[in-house]
C-alpha cells in the first residue's frame, strides 16, 4: 500500500538530512529513525524500514569513498566479517533485552566519547604507523562491538565506529570514515535481513525514502573528501550531543 503524503513529507526530508550526516560521520539514524516514528510508523517496522533506506544510501557514499581512495579493501575484510556477525548477534539480542539496557550504556559513554573527540590527537588527520596484524585485530574488535550495537538499536553506530577506528586502529579521520562506511554498510545489511525475515520492513516507504537518502549520502561523501577532519569533528560532536540528549530524555522521561 502506498504511504500517504503526510508520511512522505515527514520521512523523506529527514532521511535526506540523516543521509548527509551519516555519510560524513555516521549517526544518521539519530535523525532518520525518529522521523519514521514521528510519522506514526510502529517501532519495529520503523527500525526495519529505516535499515532499508539507510542501507541504500550507504551504498552510494561507500562507492564514492571507494572511488576516491578512502577504502582499503585489504583492511576491510576482517572488520566487515566481524560487523556482519556482530549485527546478527545484536539483532537477536534485541528480541530478549529491553532497549533501556543500551540506553543506560549510552548515557554513561556518550560524554566520554565527546571528550575524546575534543582532544585534537583523537581524530588524527593522517593514518599513523601500526603493525598490520594488530591493526586488523583492533578493526575487527571495534567492528564487532559497534556492529552488535547497530543490529540491536542503531543510531550513532557509525559515529562510534569512526571514533574507535581512529582511537584504537590509529587511522586518519578520512581513512577511518571510508573504512567505517563499508563496515557500517555491512552491519546495516545484516540487521536489515533479520528485520525483513521477521516481516518488519515497509518496502514501498523505505524505497521512496531511499531516493532522498541517496542524495544526502552523495553530498555528504563529497564533503568528507573535500574538507576532511575540519568538517568531521564538529559533525561528530553535534551527533553525540543530540544522541545523548535524546537517549537521556527517552530513559528518564
Amino acid at each position: 500500500m502506498l504511504p500517504d503524503l503526510s508520511t512522505l513529507f515527514i520521512v523523506c526530508p529527514l532521511v535526506f538530512l540523516g543521509g548527509l550526516v551519516d555519510a560524513i560521520a555516521g549517526g544518521g539514524g539519530l535523525i532518520t529513525l525518529p522521523g519514521y516514528l514521528l510519522a506514526g510508523i510502529p517501532p519495529h517496522l520503523a527500525i526495519g524500514t529505516n535499515k532499508l533506506s539507510s542501507a541504500v544510501g550507504m551504498c552510494v557514499s561507500t562507492a564514492r569513498l571507494y572511488r576516491g581512495g578512502f577504502i582499503d579493501l585489504r583492511l576491510a575484510a576482517v572488520p566487515v566479517a566481524a560487523a556482519f556477525v556482530g549485527a546478527m548477534a545484536g539483532a537477536r539480542i534485541a528480541l530478549f533485552l529491553p532497549a533501556s539496557v543500551f540506553q543506560v550504556i549510552l548515557v554513561l559513554c556518550l560524554p566520554i566519547a565527546a571528550l575524546l573527540v575534543m582532544r585534537k590527537k583523537t581524530l588524527a588527520s593522517e593514518t599513523l604507523d601500526m603493525e598490520k596484524t594488530k591493526r586488523l585485530m583492533m578493526l575487527g574488535l571495534c567492528a564487532f562491538v559497534c556492529g552488535a550495537y547497530d543490529g540491536f538499536y542503531g543510531p550513532g553506530a557509525g559515529t562510534f565506529m569512526l571514533l574507535a577506528f581512529t582511537a584504537f586502529a590509529k587511522l586518519g579521520v578520512r581513512d577511518a570514515a571510508g573504512q567505517m562506511k563499508i563496515v557500517n554498510l555491512t552491519s546495516g545489511l545484516s540487521a536489515l535481513a533479520m528485520f525483513a525475515l521477521a516481516g518488519e520492513v515497509d518496502w514501498i516507504l523505505g524505497g521512496l525514502a531511499a531516493v532522498f537518502g541517496i542524495a544526502g549520502h552523495y553530498i555528504g561523501s563529497g564533503l568528507v573528501m573535500k574538507n576532511g577532519s575540519r568538517i568531521v569533528r564538529p559533525i561528530i560532536l553535534t551527533v553525540i550531543g543530540l544522541l545523548f540528549l535524546k537517549t537521556a530524555w527517552d530513559y528518564f522521561a
